[in-house]
């Protein structure tokens, strides 16, 4: 569909044209920054453009210069109306006009908080009249929806000022609230202390490998097979790169959470090479033996074996997931798993036998073909497996994936809204009935059903590193091919991000310098 939108601010065209793709698939937005009414209906009347949308918000005591704070309350007046056809060819127009309220005192940040909040409530009222959709996360498009209520705990606010706060100025479904309370109590449990970790931090470990890439990947992951001369100068660069920030780090006494070994799937390399990088890691970090969790992605069973497991056991690593992600074995053959349903089965019980106990399985809802039925036999197959976590994702079309370069291809096609959502309540009912608690959440761009992604867990078996990363408590250092370092500043909480290299030979010839310019910002941040 083509849109054409105006509104009286270029800063917010792109939370904008996100709200327009909850209810529009793949819009064509065109964005004015000035427009009037009639121009508005002729556009649609010309079929110029399917949809015309105009938005515009005045301030009678005039635009705030940067900087400035408000010394009288002010009134935003915001008006929006909407130009559309219905079946029959006629116009149909719809409008929605409100008055805001910015109380005296209030910061320039603030000022344009509520300014872009008001753009995004007359686009939601629009939409949602045009289409009769509610959207459970309100004007939310945001990956981490549970910082808000975290946030609201720490400024004091009750659970009923927060919960008040998120349904009126998010217009969040009383469901998610629920859901977000949910998870934050969860959190607290698991890690009591959890606003007094700004100075320590975690690793991220990248292994850019796996057996085949999957359709819907859009992560650093090259086919392993025939690459071993790649593999071996990677392992070269990544054992620099843990030495020489070990070093820094224990120069410094700065202490490390928790480490976390993703890609990729780090399984892909061999038993020697994950043995000699595990020493590497004990050898080189601070505090390992006292460090509180250690991942090890598994996620591809094809990459799992005796020898790598008995590794892992050595080294006292007992966290690690194992992903099914479908039941199904159509499906698993349509998205590139290559791997079969009973290798998945066969594999987590091998982890078991061999002293894992402490295992997470992943499992998609919406995968191309998968309907309410298949999922609840995904369900019933992971009952028989009961990991001690499970993160429930919801399918995303990620924009250089080969999913979403071939969507709407019969061999791609996905459940409708409504069934997604079946989906996401049924995850919900079998762990609720399985002792499960929701500990983290985080969304994405182009995910069905406008939903989100829930790590569930048996109570006192939550990743404490997912809460960590989610929440941006505190920096995550990245190292390896393609990991990226999110800096959380210690005193400003100030987010910034440097990323390696995602090409393992460019990779290759840059880490020496990755590595530099990284303990440089450690430098400044410890």
């Amino acid at each position: 569909m083509r849109v054409w939108l105006s509104a009286n601010e270029a800063a917010f065209e792109r939370s904008l044209v996100h709200l327009i793709q909850l209810y529009v698939e793949q819009p064509q937005v065109d964005y004015s920054l000035s427009a009037d009414e009639e121009q508005l209906v002729g556009i649609v009347e010309k079929d110029a453009y399917e949809m015309g949308i105009m938005l515009s918000i005045h301030d009678d005591a005039g635009e705030l210069e940067i900087g400035e704070s408000i010394k009288e309350t002010r009134y935003l007046q915001l008006k929006g109306k909407m130009v559309t056809r219905d079946a029959d060819g006629q116009l149909q127009i719809y409008t929605t006009n409100h008055e805001r309220c910015v109380e005296a005192g209030s910061s320039y940040e603030q000022y344009r908080k509520q300014v872009k909040n008001g753009l995004s409530h007359a686009m939601l009222a629009l939409m949602t009249e045009w289409s009769g959709l509610e959207q459970p996360w309100g004007i939310l498009t945001g990956v981490r929806p549970t910082k808000l209520r975290h946030d609201a705990r720490r400024r004091g606010l009750s659970s009923e000022e927060a919960r008040q706060m998120l349904k009126e100025d998010y217009l969040i479904t009383d469901e998610k609230i629920a859901l977000m309370e949910r998870i934050v109590d969860r959190q607290l449990t698991a890690l009591p202390d959890l606003d007094q970790l700004q100075k320590e931090l975690s690793i991220y470990i990248g292994i850019p490998f796996c057996p085949t890439k999957c359709a819907y990947c859009t992560f650093p992951a090259y086919d392993i097979n025939g690459r071993q001369g790649s593999v071996d100068s990677f392992l070269g660069g990544l054992h620099y790169e843990i030495r020489e920030v070990g070093r820094f780090l224990k120069e410094r006494g700065v202490r490390i959470t928790t480490i976390y070994f993703g890609g990729g799937t780090p399984t892909s390399i061999t038993a020697e090479e994950m043995d000699m990088l595990y020493e590497e890691v004990y050898e080189s970090f601070p505090n390992v033996g006292q460090v509180r969790e250690i991942t090890v992605e598994a996620g591809r069973p094809d990459t799992i074996t005796p020898e790598k497991l008995s590794v892992l056991d050595k080294w006292g690593i007992d966290r690690i997931s194992i992903n099914p992600q479908s039941y199904t074995q159509e499906t698993l053959d349509i998205i590139g798993r290559h791997h079969s349903v009973e290798e998945t089965i066969d594999k987590y019980q091998l982890a078991r036998e061999m002293g894992m106990n402490n295992i997470n399985m992943d499992l998609i809802i919406g995968l191309p073909g998968e309907g309410l039925p298949e999922f609840q036999h995904t369900l019933s197959e992971t009952q028989k497996l009961m990991p001690e976590s499970l993160t429930v994702h919801t399918l995303s079309f990620k924009r250089a994936s080969e999913m979403t370069k071939h969507r709407g291809e019969e061999k791609f096609k996905v459940a409708g809204r409504e069934e997604i959502g079946a989906m996401m309540q049924a995850a919900s009912d079998w762990t609720d009935d399985h002792g499960y608690e929701p500990y983290y959440l985080y969304r994405q761009k182009n995910i069905l059903g406008n939903l989100e992604n829930v790590g569930y867990a048996l109570p006192g078996m939550e990743s404490l590193y997912n809460i960590l990363i989610i929440e941006e408590i505190q920096s995550i250092v990245g190292l390896g091919c393609g990991a990226t370092t999110k800096w959380v500043h210690p005193v400003t909480g100030e987010i910034t991000r440097y990323a390696n290299p995602k090409e393992p030979k460019v990779y290759n010839d840059n880490y020496i310098e990755v590595t530099q310019k990284k303990i440089d910002m450690m430098k400044d941040m410890f």
